[in-house]
């Protein structure tokens, strides 16, 4: 038999391929994909304190300072996924950008379906905020195509870091780097909702800077930190939102239509969550499958 070569001992073996073809973690995949994560996750939000202030976070000089830093973290984390490919030796036909989820192959439903779901699921504080807003329909409509209204989002390093920075590099680390080092060892399913896991954890340090600068109380700080959604724009969106205002809802002039709202919101979302996330409308094969040996539904057509 041939002895292997160029791969480190002990993490590929023979039993990464069966006679089938099929793909079999090597051995400790696993705690090298986790410790891999954790170091990234650490990276990142490390990155947010190498410039000693004692200003809050919303300051404008803290907010530049932290783009800097986490664009510098984000433009290096595919590294990561590379080093961890490397030295597991784990071979796949899809490129790295590919097991990232950076293709062209399904890219307007992956716009589309996953933004309209979560907007359904977010129907009762849109109809909330429909119903508080001062100005009508078409106002909006003339806002929304306003270019100095843009030009002064852009212009506002809180809009800019809720609504661009923050969901472009958080998703592209928590999820678009972190899924493929865990669905060898974990299988789709398992590592879709681990992800979110590294991502909630690494939000608590906004807990101990809102007690510290006393912007809220113990108990709302924990209810509004972190969000579990999917692509940049889902992302966006959801901050934009912000956690829904239920105690807000309870003493709405029309609470009843308010809250049929909300529960209409879910109920929605639990009818199209499956057909939306249908894999075949995104382009199939989908690379990141490839990493592992028993494909869920969620890798099926």
């Amino acid at each position: 038999m041939a002895e292997e070569k160029d791969f480190p001992p002990n993490l590929l073996t023979e039993e990464m391929k069966h006679s089938n073809g099929d793909f079999v973690a090597p051995d400790g995949l696993c705690w090298l994909s986790v410790l891999s994560c954790l170091l990234l996750a650490c990276s990142y939000v490390g990155s947010l304190y190498v410039w000693r202030s004692d200003l809050p976070r919303d300051h404008p000089t803290v907010i530049k300072r932290r783009f800097t830093s986490v664009l510098i973290v984000s433009g290096l984390s595919p590294l990561f996924v590379w080093a961890w490919r490397e030295f597991t030796g784990v071979r796949t036909g899809p490129s790295l950008l590919a097991l990232m989820g950076i293709r062209f192959e399904g890219l307007i439903p992956a716009v589309i379906l996953p933004l309209v779901l979560t907007m359904v699921l977010f129907l009762g504080p849109l109809m909330q905020l429909a119903m508080d807003c001062p100005w009508s329909f078409m106002d909006g409509i003339r806002v929304a195509f306003d270019p100095w209204f843009w030009m002064l989002c852009f212009s506002d390093m809180r809009w800019l870091r809720n609504q661009v920075v923050a969901p472009l590099t958080e998703e592209l680390v928590f999820r678009a780097c972190m899924l493929p080092m865990l669905v060898p060892c974990a299988g789709p399913s398992i590592a879709i909702f681990t992800c979110p896991l590294f991502f909630g954890v690494a939000h608590f340090h906004h807990v101990i800077e809102l007690l510290r600068f006393r912007q809220g109380t113990l108990s709302g700080i924990f209810l509004s930190a972190g969000h579990l959604m999917g692509p940049v724009l889902c992302h966006s969106f959801c901050n934009y939102m912000g956690f829904p205002a239920i105690s807000t809802a309870l003493e709405h002039p029309h609470r009843l239509t308010v809250l049929s709202s909300y529960l209409l919101g879910v109920l929605l979302f639990l009818l199209f969550l499956f057909p939306f996330t249908d894999p075949s409308y995104y382009g199939l094969p989908t690379p990141v499958c490839t990493l592992t040996s028993s494909p869920s539904s969620l890798c099926l057509s």
